[in-house]
C-alpha cells in the first residue's frame, strides 16, 4: 500500500508542477496620472481614485508595453 500511495502522491505533485500559472497583468491610473502595472487584473487596489487603463494582460512584457504607450499618449505620467 505503501508503494502505491507514494507513487500516487508523486504523480499528483508532477501534475500540479506542469500545469502552466496563469498570471494576467493590468495597467492602473490613479487620479495624479500616475500609473503602474498590476499584477492580477481580476484583483482591484484599496480605495478609491483609480481607474484601469489596460486589463487583462497576458505577460509582464505586454504590460510593461502598454504601460510604455500609456505614457507617449501622455495618459500616464
Amino acid at each position: 500500500m505503501k508503494p502505491l500511495t507514494l507513487t500516487l502522491g508523486l504523480l499528483a505533485a508532477g501534475f500540479a508542477a506542469t500545469t502552466p500559472a496563469r498570471a494576467d497583468y493590468a495597467v492602473i491610473q490613479y487620479n495624479g496620472g500616475f500609473c503602474q502595472i498590476w499584477w492580477n487584473s481580476a484583483d482591484n487596489p484599496w480605495g478609491a481614485g483609480w481607474t484601469k487603463v489596460a486589463v487583462g494582460l497576458p505577460g509582464y512584457g505586454a504590460a510593461r508595453a502598454a504601460l510604455d504607450n500609456a505614457i507617449a499618449q501622455n495618459v500616464c505620467h
